[in-house]
């Protein structure tokens, strides 16, 4: 028999959640039999699936030691590239500058150098984040950007924080701003674009249209036009929805593509020297909230700002 004692990461995860975690070797099948046969118990009673944890509970496990090996420490996040450049941390949080070209999360063609990768590689050698310590919880990124978009991504250093973000990310509490060059001299300075958004998941690209439908999602987009040069503008973008590939494909909508996007543009003609990836950058996060935030409340009212974007020099603009 042992002992696992869940911890405050652990707090408020179903048990089942809790143990498909901590015994990844453990079958989903054979673990609900042996929580129904009561080899499972949670406080010393017969547990459910449902519950749910609370600091201190421990659960009791009559299993076999087998469940409980663990592969020697070889973290594939010590892989990851130490470079990281952080706009803001403090024992809750972390916002990290993503440079464009790097992804967020692991896919098929690059599993360890990732931002998240090198955001846990960070904590782990600073001591903050230590996996041996943990039964479940791994600090994760609270918002994604596109692999070709660079900007601020908020990461959740405890279980706490990550549910309070991830509730006001869902309740648009947070204010995110972009900067991007796009193709053209808009007529009106400062506006509000709306329309219609469809995914095909296939080829990883949207359409837009000014008209609903079946699989269509309303797009609001919000711009301000911050400087001019030759046949390009320089704005600042604000997303009141957030869809995939939502501004490079709403502003090529409206006849203004982003200067250096081979998707949604016609890459040889709106691209210069220099511009490998669209002049696209998520560069300014505030914190709005409209409800209490429990331990992140300090973060209401504040705002962070990158203020070297790479392409905003070609208009001479300061951030």
């Amino acid at each position: 028999m042992k002992i696992l004692t869940a911890t405050k990461n652990d707090a408020g995860q179903r048990l089942d959640k809790f143990l498909s975690k901590s015994l990844p070797s453990l079958p989903a099948p054979l673990m609900y039999k042996y929580i129904r046969t009561k080899r499972i118990k949670l406080c010393g009673r017969r547990a459910a699936i449902s519950d749910r944890l609370n600091p201190g509970d421990q659960i009791s496990l009559y299993i076999a030691d087998e469940f409980f090996e663990k592969k020697p420490a070889d973290y594939d996040f010590l892989k990851a590239s130490k470079a990281l450049r952080i706009v803001y941390e403090d024992e809750n949080i972390l916002l990290a500058d993503k440079p464009q070209g790097l992804l967020v999360h692991p896919d098929d063609r690059e599993y360890c150098d990732t931002l998240i990768g090198r955001i846990l590689r960070y904590l782990y050698e600073k001591g903050e984040y230590r996996p041996q310590d943990e039964n479940s919880f791994i600090p994760a990124l609270c918002n994604r950007i596109d692999r070709n978009t660079g900007g601020i991504v908020i990461a959740a250093k405890n279980a706490e924080s990550l549910r309070v973000l991830n509730q006001k990310i869902k309740d648009r509490e947070l204010d995110k701003r972009y900067l991007c060059i796009v193709k053209g001299i808009l007529r009106q300075k400062s506006g509000l674009i709306e329309g219609y958004l469809e995914k095909n998941e296939a080829k990883n690209k949207v359409a837009v249209s000014l008209h609903g439908g079946l699989g269509k999602r309303e797009i609001k987009t919000r711009y301000t036009v911050l400087a001019e040069k030759d046949r390009f503008s320089l704005l600042e973008v604000r997303l009141l929805t957030g869809r995939t590939h939502q501004i490079r494909a709403h502003f090529a909508s409206i006849g203004h593509p982003l200067l250096g996007d081979g998707k949604y543009g016609r890459l040889r003609e709106e691209s210069l020297p220099g511009f490998k990836h669209q002049a696209l950058y998520s560069y300014r996060l505030g914190f709005e909230f409209c409800s209490p935030a429990g331990i992140l409340d300090y973060l209401n009212g504040k705002t962070f700002t990158v203020k070297d974007v790479w392409f905003s020099g070609m208009f001479d603009y300061t951030v």
